[in-house]
């Protein structure tokens, strides 16, 4: 059993034409392979899962803590260090291993999991797509949220009630997208649609739990 899952790098989006001339739109991530440091299994630490080390650096870029974590492992320094949760973990996977994109192929469904483009303080227009009021002139009521209330009972704003406030950069994972294509050598992958993030934001590439499209945040 193959496990599939890395980290990338989000480049941009572009396009690309199918076998029938079909424009498709792509967004290119960009991994060089993370390194497998660790195994967490079920029996020990109570859930499986995988601990990878993304993007090598230098020991200087790093806390005492971390070089004392890496030296444990007796491995090279990585910037990033994330795991992957698994269902189930095999005895052929093995710590120190090389994980590239050449574990996907085109037709492949994925989850993929980034960060928001941060907006900062919106609206709520922008925010939660409150209709406003008229645009023409003399309105004097626009972009407004309008009345909050409840009437005279219960006399209060519900708690929840949608504001403006702060917008975008949280956690957001997108389920259920298809491989386009893969180029091995160049550490390339082409994930049909968009992905959550600016580009060069840290994407998390995973086997799709569900087979299902939709978005579920704040995971």
């Amino acid at each position: 059993m193959v496990i599939k899952g890395i980290l990338g790098r989000k480049i941009g989006m572009t396009q690309i034409f199918d076998e029938g001339g079909n424009r498709v739109p792509v967004t290119v991530i960009k991994s060089d392979g993370c390194k497998l440091l660790k195994k967490k299994v079920q029996d020990k630490d109570g859930y499986n899962s995988l601990l990878l080390g993304f993007e090598e650096v230098k020991e200087s870029k790093l806390n005492k803590p971390l070089r004392g974590f890496f030296k444990k492992l007796e491995s090279s320094y990585y910037r990033v260090l994330k795991e992957i949760r698994v269902d189930s973990i095999t005895e052929d996977l093995k710590e120190g291993e090389i994980i590239t994109v050449g574990i996907f192929k085109p037709g492949d469904k994925i989850d993929v999991t980034g960060v928001s483009k941060g907006k900062g303080f919106s609206g709520g227009v922008k925010r939660w797509h409150f209709s406003g009021g008229g645009a023409s002139h003399g309105s004097m009521f626009h972009r407004a949220p309008g009345s909050i209330g409840a009437s005279s009972y219960p006399s209060r704003v519900f708690k929840g009630h949608h504001f403006p406030g702060r917008m975008g950069g949280e956690t957001v994972t997108v389920r259920s997208l298809e491989v386009v294509k893969v180029y091995e050598d160049e550490g390339l992958i082409l994930v049909k649609g968009a992905v959550p993030g600016a580009r060069n934001n840290l994407i998390i590439i995973r086997d799709a739990r569900k087979t299902g499209k939709g978005v579920e945040a704040n995971e």
